[in-house]
């Protein structure tokens, strides 16, 4: 009875067909890995960074107060801002919304802040914007995450 190639013993193969068999698989192997190294570090597929996000000083505490959405009557109120960029913030839309994440950064002199919202209808919709001490204003984008959309925003300091 001959035996089938599925239960070949590859042992009884001799030296030299083993040592060959053994650099052709190293060598699809280490072409793979080139392949995929080269993919990986693709100018066009790599992100490039952004100057660092600086850790924020005390010209950040001008942020606390209350700020008005004037396009829904939304209110963000800042309550505090820690010297490792944590902020402590509250959102109503009239009644609390969870904030689950609230953040100041600098780059540069631009003040970044990022909130984000986990809560009923709310399900990580974030506000990404930056400080205009011109206007007195923040500015940006609000992502509506239930719905996917993203829009441009404004709150002003309430007085």
């Amino acid at each position: 009875m001959a035996k089938s190639r599925k239960g070949r013993n590859h042992s009884n193969q001799p030296a030299a067909a083993q040592g060959r068999r053994f650099t052709l698989i190293l060598i699809v192997f280490l072409a793979i890995a080139a392949v995929a190294g080269v993919v990986y570090f693709m100018p066009g597929r790599q992100t490039v960074p952004g100057p660092p996000a600086q850790i924020p000083g005390a010209d950040v505490q001008v942020l606390k107060g209350r700020w008005l959405r004037p396009d829904g009557g939304y209110i963000l109120e800042i309550r505090n801002v820690n010297a490792d960029g944590r902020m402590e913030a509250g959102y109503f839309n009239p009644g609390p919304i969870h904030v689950s994440k609230a953040e100041v950064s600098k780059t540069g002199p631009t003040t970044n802040v990022f909130v984000e919202l986990r809560d009923t209808n709310y399900p990580g919709s974030t506000y990404t914007m930056t400080y205009d001490p011109r206007d007195d204003v923040l500015k940006g984008i609000y992502y509506q995450a239930a719905i996917q959309e993203s829009y441009e925003i404004v709150f002003v300091r309430m007085k």
